[in-house]
């Protein structure tokens, strides 16, 4: 189970980067996966970067949090942070984004962080 914790937990750090990634350098195509399209040349140009910024950042933080502190530290970041994807399920359906994006990405990565939580505090 330690091997399985461990692994979930770099995986979806990883992906935190490369979500921090994307909005920053393919923000457009970023903010339609998201599931609410916006202009990276307009108004919305600001927050796609912020978004990014903040993605990569939780990567970051979690990756060190696992490497320097251990599996108790990066079951609690987890457990925090699986606020984000909530947050974000309720901002897609507010924001005219489909159901199916919602549930489906959104609060599905909120579901596989708690796992991941769940599983570290178990380690």
């Amino acid at each position: 189970m330690t091997v399985t914790a461990y692994t979930l937990a770099v995986v979806l750090n990883l992906f935190c980067v490369f979500l921090g990634y994307r909005f920053l350098f393919q923000p457009a195509q970023a903010a339609t996966g998201y599931g609410v399209p916006a202009d990276p040349g307009g108004d919305a140009g600001t927050y796609l970067t912020v978004k990014g910024v903040r993605d990569g950042t939780f990567g970051l933080v979690g990756l060190a949090l696992l490497a320097f502190a251990g599996a108790g530290a990066e079951a609690w970041f987890m457990l925090c942070v699986a606020l984000v994807p909530l947050g974000d399920t309720l901002t897609v359906l507010r924001r005219g984004g489909t159901r199916a994006v919602a549930l489906g990405i959104h609060f599905a990565t909120a579901v596989v962080v708690l796992i991941s939580a769940g599983l570290l505090f178990a380690v």
